[in-house]
């Protein structure tokens, strides 16, 4: 149990207001609120821990978020971490405050305004945002980038040329056909192929490039493949390999909605 306090001359920040601030700012601003109650109740190293505690929970916050994937963090709603830590953090100001608050408020003395609040956690937004910013900024190896986009240049122009081959399939003769297969379309995927090789080995290269690369790496094997296999049946002049074409077209489709997700 609470012990009673004088807290006439002390202006205290709600459990809501906290809740609020929390909510929109992250755990700082909690961290900032709570600091602001302790020093209230001339218990400011207590307030100062909280603080440390709150930016240190913030950075394990943001280590948590990058290092899950991609692919598990798009199928969890925003919020949901903003209601876990909210809820948790209200929860300890309810069991910490709770016996203090309601004997301030029976005395009727008076608390923040929970739009004072509000615009701390707004403030607390923005300098995340800012942060956030900068780091992505700073830790972006910026040579790696550029050298993966050039590879990735070299790469599209690549497939471009090599899918003309399409267009000339009803107008060309067998000859002309087998020869741009030979000259253009095939050596296209397998110089792709070695564009993605290399583009792996590039120094700091993001873990999502890196993720875009095994799925391009399939999908040029597929259209190596499937143009390979098209020479092989132009030259016998022959259906027989219509169903395999078929089906390495579908699974090119198939990569090709997995790279564009």
């Amino acid at each position: 149990m609470q012990k009673e306090i004088n807290t006439e001359n002390s202006t205290f920040y709600t459990k809501r207001a906290i809740g609020i601030a929390t909510f929109i700012g992250g755990p700082i601003a909690a961290g900032y609120l709570i600091r602001e109650n302790y020093i209230q109740l001339q218990e400011t190293q207590k307030g100062n821990n909280i603080l440390i505690i709150s930016i240190v929970a913030t950075i394990a916050l943001f280590v948590l978020i990058f290092s899950i994937p991609e692919s598990i963090i798009d199928k969890v709603p925003n919020v949901i971490l903003p209601v876990i830590y909210t809820v948790s953090i209200t929860a300890w100001v309810e069991h910490t405050f709770g016996g203090i608050f309601k004997q301030h408020e029976e005395n009727k003395y008076s608390f923040y305004s929970i739009w004072r609040a509000v615009g701390i956690g707004v403030v607390s937004f923005l300098i995340l945002g800012i942060s956030l910013f900068g780091f992505i900024y700073l830790s972006t190896d910026m040579e790696a980038e550029n050298a993966y986009a050039a590879k990735m240049e070299q790469f599209s122009k690549n497939e471009q040329e090599s899918l003309a081959f399409y267009n000339h399939v009803e107008t060309e003769s067998s000859f002309g056909l087998i020869l741009e297969l030979n000259k253009k379309a095939i050596p296209a995927w397998k110089e792709n192929i070695e564009i993605i090789k290399q583009a792996d080995k590039i120094a700091n290269l993001p873990a999502d490039l890196l993720e875009q690369n095994k799925k391009l790496l399939r999908y040029s094997e597929l259209r190596l493949e499937a143009f390979e296999l098209l020479k092989k049946a132009i030259s016998e002049n022959t259906n027989t390999y219509d169903s395999q074409l078929e089906f390495l077209h579908k699974q090119i489709e198939k990569e090709l909605e997995i790279i564009n997700e």
